[in-house]
């Protein structure tokens, strides 16, 4: 009954602060909101306080708190473009930096599942790395590459099972576009063994399938990616199958040169 009875009294207490028109009483209410991490409050005060006070000394840490309200309230979308405009608006600040940092961690924070539209992911990306750019010695410069890095691997494997899924519906010529594609966005990249081995597979189906006025060329190119494959992975687990595409390659090659 007591913790009803005090939720009570603090409610009608917003209320009250709501409706008020001292704006100082309630600026001071919506930090202490703040400090006790009740951030929907201190949100809705910030908003109807900021108007009132730009300009003033006070506006600089309002506008500050307010974007990490939205930030704790999960609205990274809203809080990103408020630590941006902060940033930009406060350069000289003391919180300009860390302003700088949220708006690409807001950013990082919408970044959703691999399969997903990962526009956000490559704003964060971006604004990680102009950050770094700009404050290398930061305290959080390291915590911005370490979630590049865990953003660049969500982008490698949604390139690695989008170019799969091209091989798995033999639609090989996107297939082949995208194994290459893949190989040059991520060279460093553990899945290049199998990436590589894949675009051999779907160079010799794509050969398979062709006319014959093209099937030369493209068994041609099978066994430029083989003779690749073969340089840069020679204890490959898949180099077997790669070889048996690149024998057969030759030999339907050399058949068509005769008979062409």
């Amino acid at each position: 009954m007591f913790s009803v009875a005090v939720m009570a009294i603090s409610c009608s207490e917003f209320r009250k602060l709501q409706k008020s028109t001292e704006w100082q009483q309630k600026n001071e209410a919506a930090f202490r909101y703040y400090e006790q991490a009740e951030y929907y409050k201190a949100l809705v005060l910030f908003d109807q306080v900021i108007p009132v006070i730009k300009g003033t000394a006070d506006a600089e840490k309002a506008l500050f708190y307010r974007a990490y309200c939205y930030f704790y309230e999960g609205q990274f979308l809203l809080s990103g473009s408020y630590f941006k405009t902060f940033a930009k608006d406060y350069a000289r600040s003391e919180w300009a930096m860390e302003a700088s940092y949220m708006s690409a961690y807001s950013n990082y924070k919408q970044s959703p599942n691999y399969n997903l539209d990962q526009t956000s992911t490559y704003s964060a990306i971006d604004e990680f790395q102009l950050f770094i750019n700009r404050n290398a010695g930061s305290e959080y410069a390291d915590k911005a590459t370490v979630y590049i890095d865990e953003m660049q691997r969500k982008l490698e494997k949604k390139a690695y099972e989008n170019a799969k899924q091209y091989h798995k519906l033999e639609r090989w010529e996107s297939a082949i576009v995208s194994f290459d594609t893949f190989a040059d966005e991520f060279p460093d990249s553990k899945l290049n063994e199998e990436i590589l081995y894949l675009a051999i597979d779907a160079q010799y189906s794509y050969a398979e399938q062709s006319i014959k006025s093209k099937q030369k060329e493209r068994y041609s190119e099978a066994i430029v990616l083989y003779e690749s494959f073969i340089d840069k992975y020679p204890s490959s687990e898949f180099l077997k199958k790669a070889e048996l595409l690149y024998v057969d390659s030759r030999e339907k090659k050399i058949k068509l040169s005769n008979n062409s």
